[in-house]
């Protein structure tokens, strides 16, 4: 009996010794960095405002981050909606880890230093001139298979610089940093995208490269042009000769499968919603649709979303749906698509009636009896600014008239 007691009360004490954190983060601002290469970092800013909770900053975004727990001298902080956590060990005033996303079998060099407000080090603190304005933009320009343009829309005050690069297929979310000299250094981390840009800009023209993660780079050229505008996102993606519906059937978490013909789509407006739960951008769409649609319950509106998901297993990519459901407050169903690969090509093998898959997401607007009306390529976010304003003016007047006929 003796021997009984030692064992458990040796098992409760190791127990209790590897749970009970020696040390907690450090209250107030820190400078953390993704070791992108050898010789490059990519930097972003968050605040501590507990134990158990932080804030990440990028330009005028705040996401909070909420799950993090110790294990003695190790910490896993795991950003909210999107796969990827950070594993570091943390001392006093300094973080040594990693940023990880299983899926893809990712890992990134993660460290962090407590005290530290300044998001890019600036050698000269003095900017040579200003990217203030509208810029069109071309990556991998000496590509003919893999270019593609962007519309660069940045505002500077001092040498501290803001703004996106905005894309046929989406925007590449907040982005802040310095005019160093002639030097632009921009960075943004959301918990699912970690993206830099570095270029060297004059007057009226830029050289550079962007980095998304460890895994990919590409150079990027641009010029002053401030009436550039991208193509009609809703002239993009159409449905092919042959069709005029839009048609699938898919599973729910509860495995059953669904399609447009169930009875609670018939006779309604329904906006169909192309995406996927690691997709930032389709975080934000997603966001903006589950607040209309929750204010909108009563009408003849309804949302239903297609996923198609990099999680190696279906059980997997159900519990990233959850929880994006769980965290954003989404009320309308959320379909399992596909999973194992996010590929444009694998999914429009799904929906053969398509053109293509050109962006995640998508947004396909269904009238009443049935008919598709416009298709809607990716989604200009918050980042964007007035034209995030455009689109929910867009979006709101188009679905009223649909409502209405």
């Amino acid at each position: 009996m003796k021997k009984l007691v030692l064992k458990v009360c040796i098992v409760l004490f190791v127990f209790s010794c590897k749970t009970e954190p020696a040390i907690e983060l450090n209250r107030g601002t820190w400078r953390a960095e993704l070791q992108i290469s050898d010789s490059l970092g990519l930097p972003f800013n968050f605040e501590v405002v507990s134990a158990e909770s932080l804030k990440i900053f990028n330009s005028d975004e705040v996401i909070w981050v909420d799950d993090i727990s110790y294990d003695a001298d190790s910490i896993v902080i795991k950003m909210p909606v999107f796969e990827g956590y950070i594993k570091a060990l943390l001392a006093k005033d300094n973080l040594k880890g990693h940023f990880i996303n299983e899926s893809l079998n990712r890992s990134v060099p993660f460290s962090a230093f407590f005290g530290n407000e300044e998001r890019f080090v600036s050698k000269t603190k003095k900017a040579n001139t200003d990217v203030s304005g509208n810029w069109e933009v071309v990556f991998s320009p000496d590509s003919e298979d893999d270019n593609y343009i962007a519309k660069g829309v940045f505002n500077q005050v001092g040498d501290e610089v803001t703004g996106t690069f905005r894309t046929t297929t989406g925007d590449y979310r907040y982005l802040e940093g310095v005019l160093d000299g002639n030097t632009m250094k921009l960075s943004t981390f959301d918990g699912a995208h970690a993206f830099l840009f570095t270029a060297e800009v004059s007057d009226s023209t830029m050289s550079g490269m962007f980095y998304s993660g460890s895994h990919w780079k590409e150079p990027f050229v641009g010029k002053r042009n401030e009436d550039f505008e991208l193509a009609d996102a809703n002239t993009l993606t159409y449905l092919k000769d042959g069709y005029d519906a839009l048609e699938f059937r898919f599973p729910n978490a509860e495995g059953e499968l669904v399609s447009l013909s169930d009875e609670r789509f018939k006779n309604k407006v329904v906006v169909v919603q192309i995406m996927g739960t690691w997709c930032p951008n389709c975080l934000d769409e997603t966001k903006y649709y589950s607040d209309y649609y929750n204010a909108n319950s009563d009408s003849n509106l309804e949302f239903i979303a297609l996923a198609f998901e990099y999680s190696k297993t279906e059980e997997e990519a159900f519990k990233r749906i959850q929880r994006l459901k769980n965290d954003v407050g989404v009320n309308y169903p959320i379909l399992l698509a596909q999973y194992g690969t996010s590929s444009k090509q694998k999914a429009q093998e799904k929906l053969p009636m398509l053109n293509h898959v050109l962006s995640y997401p998508t947004s396909i607007f269904i009238d009443k009896t049935g008919k598709v009306r416009k298709i809607h390529t990716g989604f200009n976010g918050p980042a964007t600014g007035k034209k995030y304003e455009e689109f929910k003016t867009e979006f709101s007047n188009f679905v009223s008239e649909l409502l209405e006929e």
